[in-house]
């Protein structure tokens, strides 16, 4: 551990600080150059632009520029230090967006006194960027921002904490299902946690069949029932009427369990109530519900995910959000919607069915991957990401009439060569 935060305070000192910078597209080696790049030149697309507001996206950088937005309040699992402290995150956010999928960010940390303070300083900045990427905002607040946030802007705004753990967890759970031979209509899940991210999960699986009846939420009081006094709106709709309360009494014949709580919240005694097959989705970071191996060597029989990159079937956001930005950024889509997310997950689920290319095996030391208990979501490397989900997203925003541009003649408009660098 010394080692790391060593290789890593290094990483991101040398030899500049910090990770993102700004290039320039376009010449600035002559004088005409900079004629054009600013005064007399930039009075012109300045004129057509006020003529025509659509202009921006012509002669601007706008239509590939995200905003990635916090207060600091949720910073990874390190909770509420501060906006400052969150700069090194959603920088570490505006790599992966580059990365890819090839989408320009600015870091925007807001020091806001209240909700209302920060949805206002978001609403006045968003008019310069594409989309905006919400990101680690504590619960309950993370919802009334982006509720108000998607109502007062004409771009995309996507609580990535939220909605991208949602995706890639209910294409891995849908994958797990099928290959032990359960239907989600039918499954019994019971989820530890009922922050941002879990109440998402559970409501894209609602989207995607699974039945409110069957879902058991769990925080730290046991149980969500209808007998409980104080419950949000969040917790009210999963409130169950049943007398069961612990965590070990509604794992009982459960068929999948979701944690986005804490680490070593699971044990092996209550693992072991499961039903056959049991589909263990142990998500805290860095240290899961439950150890993969403990839990392998209890439950045999057991499909198992983390968000850890060091066991197979990680849950990995990188898998979702850039992706989802770049189909909504290319058909200019005004929101992310069900429509777009379900796609998404529909279509990550379908690209872990297909043959994985020898560059993405190769990329993981050599280790042969094919669709299974060990493979059930698609690997960050896989470059058919790009042409896969956010194809499928930018099909679903015009699908469902969000899309301000018509589905493209060729898709994706940016070569996997260009945004993966191969």
């Amino acid at each position: 551990m010394t080692d790391l935060k060593a290789a890593a305070l290094h990483y991101h000192e040398n030899p500049r600080p910090g990770k993102l910078s700004v290039e320039l597209t376009k010449p600035t080696t002559t004088a005409r150059d900079l004629a054009l790049a600013y005064s007399p030149g930039v009075a012109e697309p300045v004129r057509e632009i006020a003529r025509d507001p659509q202009n921006v996206y012509r002669y601007t950088g706008k239509g590939n520029l995200v905003a990635v937005i916090s207060d600091g309040t949720a910073i990874l699992g390190l909770g509420n230090l501060g906006p400052l402290a969150s700069k090194p995150v959603m920088e570490g956010k505006g790599v992966l967006f580059k990365r890819f999928a090839g989408i320009d960010v600015f870091d925007i940390e807001v020091e806001a006194e209240n909700t209302q303070a920060f949805i206002d300083t978001v609403k006045r900045i968003s008019i310069t960027f594409g989309g905006i990427n919400l990101e680690d905002i504590k619960a309950p607040e993370c919802f009334e921002i982006e509720k108000a946030l998607i109502e007062q802007c004409d771009i995309p705004v996507f609580h990535d904490d939220q909605h991208g753990t949602a995706i890639v967890t209910a294409a891995g759970m849908l994958n797990a299902l099928e290959i032990v031979g359960k239907s989600i209509a039918d499954a019994r899940i019971v989820c530890l946690g009922a922050g941002a991210a879990a109440t998402s999960c559970m409501k894209i699986l609602l989207s995607l069949g699974a039945t409110l009846k069957n879902i058991f939420m769990v925080d730290r009081q046991g149980l969500i029932h209808t007998e409980r006094d104080g419950l949000s709106e969040y917790k009210a709709m999963f409130a169950q009427k049943d007398d069961i309360r612990t965590l070990e009494q509604v794992l009982e014949g459960a068929d999948v369990f979701v944690g986005l709580s804490g680490a070593n919240l699971l044990s092996v005694d209550a693992l072991k109530r499961m039903a056959r097959d049991p589909i263990v989705f142990a998500c805290s970071n860095p240290d899961p519900e439950i150890d993969p191996q403990l839990a392998r060597a209890a439950r045999p029989d057991l499909i198992i995910a983390t968000g850890r990159s060091d066991y197979p079937n990680q849950v990995n956001n990188v898998l979702c959000f850039p992706f989802i930005f770049r189909g909504a950024l290319d058909v200019r889509a005004r929101i992310i919607n069900e429509a777009m997310k379900v796609a998404a997950t529909q279509a990550l689920r379908e690209l872990a069915k297909q043959p994985v290319p020898v560059d993405v095996c190769e990329a993981y030391g050599g280790t042969q991957f094919s669709f299974g208990r060990d493979y059930i979501l698609p690997k960050p490397m896989d470059a058919r990401l790009i042409t896969e989900v956010s194809a499928a997203v930018a099909k679903a925003a015009v699908d469902s009439g969000v899309a301000r541009l018509p589905y493209p003649a060729h898709y994706p408009l940016h070569s996997v060569t260009e945004v993966f660098g191969q």
